[in-house]
């Protein structure tokens, strides 16, 4: 394996744009074009414009794709209608979370799984690995799409002008396939920003192209380029969990506040049954740490792995932190005890260099937006 980060199909197009670049899970990204928090803004009042082309595609496709799913993931994937999409979890044995991810049907027996960009390959290799006995082919199609994501709420209006796939029927976790400025897409009413927008699934050699017209139809209403930097801050004012923060092997989708996904009632077994049905259990009787929101009252900024205390004790531990450009403030998501768990709970604090600074408990998500 060679340690040069691959470049996505629009990496002159970044640099020409003067973004800051960085290796994010092994791909050369661009962190920012200017002020991230202009971008955020951007996103939260008008549009952004963002590369995406690290997520990992995985297509499933024959008689038995959607076994092959119900058996590796923990979601229902048989109630997924044509055209739709779903967000679930792939498990390891043991209930610990290797992946979140979103699956769409393409067709009556062809589904594409996207993973996260650092977990693309072992979402891969699990995935290949339980097809055994399956009659189904999954296929390694990271290099088949580039995928790029005007988000906010102007990106109705941006996309309509550039397609006439009918976007007004398009719901929240759907996809279609259209044209999108000539160019032939897969355009999905999904994202990572609490924002509504859309997601396009190209091919490489057209990323460019779209890019650029999107750009030009949005530049009236104000989209911006926008990088990874600023997109970390929209997911976690919109409490969306990232892998290798909120989500690890470690925690089953229970402790993460995320049973919801997993369907006990599908037909069949499923990788991880059974210790997430001792999960699930235990996560009723004797709640484990609980997912909640911080919100600081001074300006310090908590980090990733920072302690949260109360009464002189660590009670949990801070997962993401960040300034909050919308709320003004630096804002926290963290597993802490059930018993300091409840919204509004008092006396808890998080240690920032040895100084313990007050913060509240609040309920996630931090931000919604108003349909």
């Amino acid at each position: 394996m060679s340690n040069t980060p691959r470049k996505t199909a629009l990496d002159a197009l970044h640099r020409s744009l003067g973004a800051t670049m960085t290796d994010f899970a092994g791909w050369d990204m661009p962190l920012r074009y200017g002020s991230e928090r202009d971008e955020h803004v951007a996103v939260r009042t008008r549009a952004g414009l963002f590369d995406l082309s690290h997520m990992g595609e995985i297509t499933v496709t024959g008689p038995q794709a959607v076994d092959l799913l119900d058996y590796a993931l923990v979601g229902n994937m048989s109630t997924i209608g044509p055209g739709r999409a779903r967000y679930t979890m792939i498990c390891q044995e043991d209930g610990g979370i290797v992946d979140d991810l979103i699956v769409y049907r393409l067709g009556d027996t062809e589904y594409m799984v996207v993973a996260n960009a650092g977990n693309a390959q072992i979402v891969l290799d699990a995935i290949t690995e339980r097809a055994a006995g399956f009659d189904a082919e999954v296929r390694d199609d990271r290099d088949a799409y580039a995928l790029i994501a005007v988000q906010g709420p102007e990106s109705p209006g941006i996309l309509k002008s550039l397609t006439d796939a009918d976007l007004d029927g398009l719901k929240y976790y759907a996809g279609l396939p259209g044209t999108v400025a000539g160019v032939p897409a897969l355009i999905a009413r999904t994202g990572y920003t609490g924002e509504d927008g859309f997601e396009l699934f190209v091919a490489p050699e057209h990323a460019e192209k779209l890019w650029q017209a999107l750009t030009d139809a949005g530049a009236p209403v104000g989209l911006i380029p926008a990088g990874l930097s600023c997109r970390d801050t929209l997911r976690l004012e919109a409490g969306m969990p990232l892998y290798g923060h909120e989500l690890t092997t470690a925690l089953t989708p229970f402790d993460a506040g995320l049973g919801r996904v997993v369907k006990f009632e599908k037909p069949g077994d499923f990788v991880g049954r059974e210790a997430l049905q001792a999960a699930a259990e235990r996560a009723e009787t004797a709640p484990p740490r609980k997912l909640v929101g911080l919100v600081a009252e001074g300006r310090r900024v908590p980090r990733a792995g920072f302690s949260v205390v109360a009464d002189g004790e660590v009670i949990g531990e801070v997962t993401s932190g960040a300034p909050s450009p919308t709320l003004g403030k630096p804002i926290a998501m963290a597993y802490v005890d059930a018993a300091h768990a409840a919204p509004g709970t008092k006396g808890v604090g998080v240690d920032i260099r040895g100084t313990h600074e007050p913060y509240e408990v609040v309920a996630l998500p931090f931000y919604k937006r108003q349909k």
